[in-house]
């Protein structure tokens, strides 16, 4: 069994980077986000960048430290909320959106991994999203086509790995990052904590680590609360 693991994120994406690549980045607001990952990604200097996720992170934390650097050209994504700077860059012609209704984002992106070219949906039929787009019609119902999407490199985290890049994925930090593993020509995972080999139940593994080439332990999990909602406290009577 090969050992793909790496001593630190930087040494993770070595010789991975380059100009004007298209990176996948997993993350759902801001639950699993690989934030060990992205930081290097900025000190790395990188431009021109296409990214695909679901959102480009929020103010101050994620992806938005490649939009602070100016290192993203074109975002795919399908929330631009909660990231003013997101929303500024693109609003100035800064920044190129490709905005996706978010299930067509994930089967997108599933569609890439799974080596589907096209696909049909009834999402976005009759609106923008289908503009310059075909159509067909099923059984007496209009859908658009959409088309896989791919990546240079997907940048996952994870829960646990073993060293032969299998992965599992804690409760709603799994969101997008499973199939962006199996829609890039490399995916790097970062994860809280690698487990020796043979630890995972084969039935528990949410990636095969066929589709990893690199595993490093994160050096940031932040957990943060993405929107805190508490009670007012009641007073006695």
């Amino acid at each position: 069994m090969s050992d793909k693991t790496y001593d630190s994120p930087a040494s993770s994406l070595d010789g991975l980077l380059f100009d004007r690549m298209t990176i996948m980045s997993g993350g759902f607001g801001l639950s699993g986000n690989p934030e060990s990952l992205i930081p290097e990604i900025r000190n790395s200097g990188v431009k021109d960048l296409t990214v695909i996720s679901n959102n480009a992170g929020a103010d101050g934390f994620g992806l938005w430290m490649l939009l602070e650097s100016r290192q993203i050209a074109r975002m795919v994504a399908s929330y631009v909320g909660d990231n003013k700077l997101f929303e500024q860059q693109y609003l100035s012609g800064e920044l190129e959106l490709e905005l996706n209704p978010q299930g067509t984002l994930a089967e997108r992106i599933r569609a890439g991994g799974a080596g589907i070219p096209a696909f049909y949906t009834k999402t976005g039929v009759g609106t923008v999203v289908a503009e310059g787009k075909p159509t067909e019609i099923f059984e007496g119902e209009e859908y658009v086509r959409e088309t896989w999407l791919r990546a240079d490199l997907a940048i996952v985290k994870a829960w646990r790995a073993d060293p032969a890049g299998n992965l599992m994925f804690r409760k709603t930090a799994r969101n997008f990052n499973p199939n962006m593993a199996t829609a890039a020509r490399i995916t790097v995972a970062e994860v809280e904590e690698i487990v020796a080999p043979g630890t995972f139940d084969p039935d528990c593994i949410h990636t095969p680590g066929i589709f990893v080439d690199r595993v490093v332990v994160s050096t940031i999990n932040e957990k943060r609360i993405e929107k805190l909602t508490v009670r007012e406290t009641e007073t006695a009577a």
